[in-house]
C-alpha cells in the first residue's frame, strides 16, 4: 500500500473532528483556520498524492467486500461542496463510488419517513457513497423554515416542539445501526463565513461563465445565515458520535478544506485496514492449473493464422 501523503497531512483533520457533542460550540471553530500551514502552492500536488493512496484503499475496500463508506457533506451555499467532492475524489474508480445530491423532496418522498429517500441510496459493501446534502436537511432547512413541516404529511399530533430532539435521537440511532452493519460514516460541515460567501457570490455574478452557479434563491437565504449557524450548532451537538463523527472544516480557503477532507477520508478507510481477500489452498491449486493452461495455450489460433494467410 502506498505510504500516506506528505507528513503535514497526518492528523490534519483531528482538530476539526467532533465525536462527542456535549461541550461542542460552533463558535470555538474558525472559518479561515489553516493551522498555520502555508501549503497552498503545494496543495494540488498533495491532493494528487492523496488520490493515489485513496485509489489503492478503494480497490482493497471493493475487493474485500465487507465494509462500505458513507461521506456526508453539508454546508451553506457557496461553501464548496461540489468542488471539494470533485477534487478530493477525482482518482476514485466510478465502479465503486456513487455521488448523490439531494434537492427539495419529491411528492413521493414526502409520502415516506424523512430517512427513506437517503436509505434507498446507501452504498453497497465495498463501495463509497457520497451524499451532497442528506437527511440532515430535515433538521437544518426545515428547522429554519418550519412551515415546510406542513407539507410533510405528518399527523398534526406528531408536530410538537419536541420534533427536533426526536429527529436527533432517530438519526443517532440510525447511524449507530448503520455502523453496526459495516458502514463507515463521516460527516463534513464546510464552515464558511458570511463575508466569504458574499465574495464568492460577487465572483459568480461578475464572471459570465459562473452565472450558472448563482441561484436567485441564494440571496433570500442569506437573511437566515445566523439561523442556519444556530441550527448547525444544535445538530452537531446532538448527533456527533464516535462511530459517526462530524468534521467542522474551515471553508474560507478552498485548498485547506480539500486537504482536511482528504486526510479524514484516508484515515477513515485505513481504520478498517482493508485487504485483498486470500484464497484457500484448493482454490490456489485451481488457479495454478488455470495459469498453466493459459501458459501452454498456443499463442496464435488456427483461425487467426488462416486469416493472416489470406491477407498475404
Amino acid at each position: 500500500m502506498p505510504s500516506s501523503p506528505h507528513r503535514a497531512l497526518t492528523g490534519l483533520s483531528h482538530p476539526f473532528r467532533v465525536t462527542k457533542g456535549t461541550r461542542f460550540r460552533l463558535e470555538d471553530f474558525s472559518t479561515d483556520d489553516t493551522r498555520g500551514l502555508e501549503l497552498k502552492d503545494e496543495s494540488d500536488g498533495l491532493l494528487e498524492d492523496c488520490s493515489v493512496v485513496m485509489a489503492d484503499l478503494q480497490e482493497r475496500l471493493y475487493a474485500q467486500d465487507r465494509w462500505s463508506v458513507l461521506l456526508i457533506f453539508q454546508a451553506m451555499d457557496a461553501a464548496g461542496k461540489d468542488g471539494t467532492i470533485k477534487h478530493v475524489m477525482t482518482g476514485l474508480n466510478p465502479r465503486g463510488c456513487e455521488v448523490n445530491s439531494f434537492k427539495s423532496p419529491t411528492t413521493e418522498e414526502l409520502d415516506h419517513d424523512f430517512l427513506w429517500r437517503t436509505t434507498r441510496l446507501l452504498p453497497r459493501r465495498g463501495h463509497i457513497g457520497i451524499f451532497n446534502r442528506s437527511y440532515y436537511e430535515e433538521m437544518l432547512v426545515v428547522r429554519v423554515h418550519p412551515e415546510i413541516l406542513g407539507h410533510q404529511q405528518l399527523p398534526p399530533s406528531l408536530v410538537t416542539p419536541r420534533i427536533w430532539r426526536e429527529r436527533f435521537t432517530d438519526v443517532v440511532n440510525y447511524e449507530t445501526y448503520l455502523s453496526r452493519q459495516g458502514v463507515i460514516i463521516r460527516k463534513f460541515f464546510l464552515y464558511l463565513s458570511k463575508e466569504e460567501q458574499r465574495r464568492r457570490f460577487m465572483e459568480r455574478l461578475a464572471e459570465p461563465d459562473k452565472h450558472w452557479k448563482f441561484s436567485l434563491g441564494d440571496l433570500p437565504e442569506r437573511e437566515y445565515f445566523d439561523d442556519y449557524l444556530r441550527a448547525y450548532d444544535d445538530v452537531i451537538r446532538h448527533t456527533a458520535t464516535a462511530q459517526a463523527p462530524w468534521y467542522v472544516v474551515p471553508a474560507d480557503h478552498k485548498w485547506f478544506t480539500r486537504l482536511v477532507v482528504a486526510s479524514a477520508v484516508i484515515e477513515a478507510i485505513e481504520s478498517v485496514r482493508p485487504t485483498f481477500p486470500t484464497v484457500d489452498p484448493a482454490t490456489r491449486r485451481k488457479l495454478k492449473a488455470a495459469e498453466l493452461q493459459l501458459k501452454n495455450e498456443p499463442q496464435t489460433s488456427r483461425l487467426a493464422r488462416r486469416g493472416r494467410g489470406r491477407r498475404q
